[in-house]
């Protein structure tokens, strides 16, 4: 297996698009509206909007940079929009209509003749020809003059610099002073016939299909929520992922809310006109629907997660869980969500509701129904303090209820009774969920999951903690699957915590290892690309274990730092003879980088050649180095020992076999393995090329020559540590926080015989003719 952190198309094949293409725009919005877009036909869209206030505001947004595709799919910048035509047909209800002062505005922002930044407000109803409501518009860039009244007002545009245009959709009493409305109010816009001609009609997009890598993709509506649903499957499909989405339904976007003082808090209240469900609204509802059938078409199988966390400001204070003194269960995040007691009654009463609805759309779009409760637990504080407290809470346990200042180490018998009754809490809760599940899916059958997060629930300081957060109600067969990951260990490199964790986790709750699905990392900022490759890694462990589904986590983070995964053809040698090549070939054998092309079909049906690797595999043709009869009987006799191409073996590359430049000789600081952190024991050996202080192209060395090995940290040569398969040096203890791992060595590279067969003569060989004996590199690690 292999990785690639593209940054862009580097010969890839590309195709081409209308521009204005209604799969790429998106919307956005501030909190507290909500507003979603989908697409209705080849070129048309919707939108779908709520507003709580007077001066709620979202933008229908096209941007002439795409920063959110995957770069091998992403469209071509493009700011010049001189000569273009852009015309599309509106309608729209529940919004200002197009002939109001504040009408639905296209506000261009750019830069001027100067190149001096500047934004243009052009009224769209100017340009339209039919009723505020539905009309048809056209546009020529070219000619187009921002300003109310025209041609009194104009301003004329300059467009050839442009970076953003955005349509305003407001509700049709906005007053910009933010006043409550009394009962919320439902809009939409619809944008059909969408044409572009002229200079600039099409740009170039990216038309890539990779192979299938033996993935699965996770997604969250939180992060995607501004997109359409068909972008980010074609994103998916593209990329080589298959089979199921893991499709986190989120915390902050999904819910219906109601007024209480100067609050909003989540509803249950009766639908109004334009809703269907009460629980969640409609923006979200058009937009589920949309995923949900579209992925269904497509041939991806869509797992509806939902957890116990929720957007504080929107959460009813007393459904939170609370610690010993009242404090609030936060996350990290910023605004912070909060997490549902188990315990309170109105509250799971609430997720029922939720996962009723999106079950419900599930199952009348001819889905199947595949529900995840997605970590559930007593929320434990980054002080230790456990939120066992809420009132609800607190009248479940009664007189069991005990004071547990921190979580971490040994407990009394009070204590872990208390601790065992919320675990039982908690398990009821996720049953009776799943009750309300299949109660809602009817006749559909429904396949239930539960995402475990092992390094909370499993803290090796917090030995007590899984009595509450790993419950024994949760064993096999409560759920159908058991979904694990570990992110705090890949982000660490801690592979034996991973091992451990999954063994603990079946061990407690009994889900064999054909009933469990894998998510591998998260990469939460760009500076944290590393994580990638531990990420692939981990994703080798779990095809280790035969994990039947492996999760990337997620869409947005692949496409943000260009994750490119592929299965080599080759990916670990099966069979190796630990020995090296007999003969002294030195610079006589040539050496040639090689690459593995697979020829596949694009979305649009062009046929194109897709190179699988980020790095060349190496081909060395070792004939010039035979030089008389008795090496050619050697090399016989090594060919059969080998079994032909079956069995991997040493050879020293005569141009390339140290850690310091390419033959010199190694010193222990030739190449950096890592940085300590306090935690990990394990560092690959590696050998950068390039610049040092750039991004240096890095190999994995396999094959490392033991006798030369040299291990420092900061610079101090060390010997407590120990050489593991292919190359990982693993250390007694884990280097301090901050230092540098550093080593040098001669190297081996892995190669095995091309073919089967040897294509020599002895006459010819005897007259001079040099026989063609190619060996070419094998893949070890991950």
């Amino acid at each position: 297996m292999g990785f690639w952190l593209a940054e862009k198309r580097t010969g890839q094949r590309s195709s081409f698009i209308q521009r204005f293409d209604p799969r790429f725009w998106t919307i956005n919005f501030p909190r507290p509206m909500m507003a979603s877009v989908v697409t209705t036909a080849a070129d048309a869209l919707r939108v779908d909007a709520i507003f709580y206030n007077s001066d709620d505001l979202a933008g229908l947004i096209w941007e002439s940079e795409d920063t959110l595709d995957h770069p091998l799919l992403a469209y071509e910048t493009v700011r010049d929009y001189a000569r273009l035509k852009w015309e599309f047909h509106w309608r729209s209800s529940g919004i200002m209509p197009l002939d109001a002062i504040n009408g639905p505005t296209l506000t261009i922002e750019g830069r001027d003749a100067a190149g001096v930044a500047k934004s243009w407000y052009v009224r769209l109803w100017n340009y339209a020809s039919g009723t505020p409501t539905d009309a048809q518009i056209s546009i020529e860039f070219s000619k187009m003059d921002g300003g109310f009244l025209l041609p009194g007002e104009a301003d004329p545009v300059f467009p050839e610099d442009i970076d953003r245009l955005s349509i305003s959709i407001i509700p049709p009493d906005y007053d910009g002073l933010g006043a409550r409305y009394t009962t919320p109010k439902i809009g939409w816009i619809e944008m059909s016939g969408i044409r572009t001609d002229g200079r600039g009609a099409v740009l170039e997009i990216g038309d890539i299909m990779l192979p299938e890598n033996g993935l699965a993709m996770a997604t969250a509506y939180d992060d995607s929520f501004n997109q359409t649903p068909e972008r980010l499957l074609r994103m998916v499909r593209a990329l080589g992922y298959r089979g199921s989405i893991n499709h986190y339904l989120g915390m902050s976007h999904y819910f219906r809310l109601e007024t209480l003082g100067e609050g909003l808090y989540v509803s249950l209240s009766a639908p109004q006109a334009g809703e269907e469900y009460a629980a969640i609204n409609q923006p979200a509802t058009a937009w589920h629907r949309d995923l949900i059938t579209r992925a269904e078409a497509m041939g991806f199988s869509l797992i509806l997660s939902l957890s116990y966390e929720l957007f504080d400001a929107h959460c009813w204070n007393d459904w939170k869980q609370r610690a010993e003194n009242g404090d609030p269960a936060l996350t990290g995040w910023e605004p912070p969500s909060t997490l549902l007691s188990p315990a309170n009654g109105n509250a799971m009463a609430y997720l029922q509701a939720v996962a009723r609805a999106f079950a419900a759309i599930a199952r009348d779009a001819g889905a199947a129904i595949r529900f995840q409760v997605g970590e559930p637990w007593w929320w434990i504080m980054p002080d230790k303090r456990i939120c066992l407290y809420d009132a609800a809470a607190s009248a479940a346990f009664g007189e069991s209820s005990v004071s547990i200042t921190n979580i971490d180490g040994p407990k009394t018998e009070a204590q872990n009774a208390m601790l065992d009754q919320a675990g039982a809490l908690l398990a009821q809760s996720t049953a009776d969920l799943l009750v309300a599940v299949k109660d809602e899916a009817g006749a559909t059958p429904v396949e239930t999951l539960l995402l475990a997060y092992l390094p909370t629930i499993l803290d090796d300081q917090a030995p007590e903690a899984r009595r509450a957060n790993l419950p024994l109600g949760w064993a096999s067969p409560a759920f159908d699957i058991l979904q694990l990951e570990d992110y705090d260990w890949v982000i660490a490199g801690d592979r034996p915590a991973t091992e451990r964790g999954v063994a603990l986790a079946i061990d407690q709750l009994g889900y064999p290892i054909a009933q469990q699905h894998y998510f591998t990392g998260f990469v939460l900022q760009p500076a944290d690309r590393f994580i990638w490759a531990n990420m692939v890694d981990a994703i080798a462990d779990a095809q280790a274990r035969a994990t039947p589904e492996i999760f990337v986590w997620a869409l947005p983070q692949v496409a943000r730092d260009g994750f490119t995964y592929f299965q080599e053809e080759e990916e670990d040698v099966n069979a190796f003879d630990d020995v090296q090549f007999p003969l002294a070939i030195g610079q006589n054998a040539s050496v040639s980088p090689g690459f593995s092309t697979r020829i596949v079909t694009t979305m649009s049906g062009h046929e194109t050649r897709n190179s699988d690797w980020s790095d060349a595999r190496l081909e060395f043709d070792v004939g010039p180095g035979v030089r008389s009869e008795e090496e050619l009987r050697i090399l016989i006799a090594f060919f059969r020992a080998r079994r032909g191409a079956a069995k991997a073996f040493r050879f020293r590359d005569p141009y390339d076999h140290s850690s310091r430049e390419m033959v010199g000789e190694p010193t222990p600081n030739d190449q950096l393995l890592g940085i300590g952190d306090g935690q990990k024991t394990e560092f690959s050996l590696v050998k950068g090329y390039g610049d040092p202080a750039g991004e240096p192209q890095l190999r994995r060395i396999t094959r490392p020559d033991s006798a030369s090995l040299q291990i420092a940290i900061d610079g101090q040569v060390t010997g407590h540590w120990t050489l593991g398969p292919a190359g990982v040096i693993a250390f007694d203890t884990p280097p301090s926080q901050g230092s540098d791992i550093t080593a040098g060595f001669r190297f081996d590279v892995p190669v095995r015989f091309s073919s089967d067969q040897l294509q020599m003569n002895q006459a010819t060989f005897q007259a001079g003719e040099i026989p063609e004996i190619l060996l070419v590199e094998v893949r070890e690690g991950s």
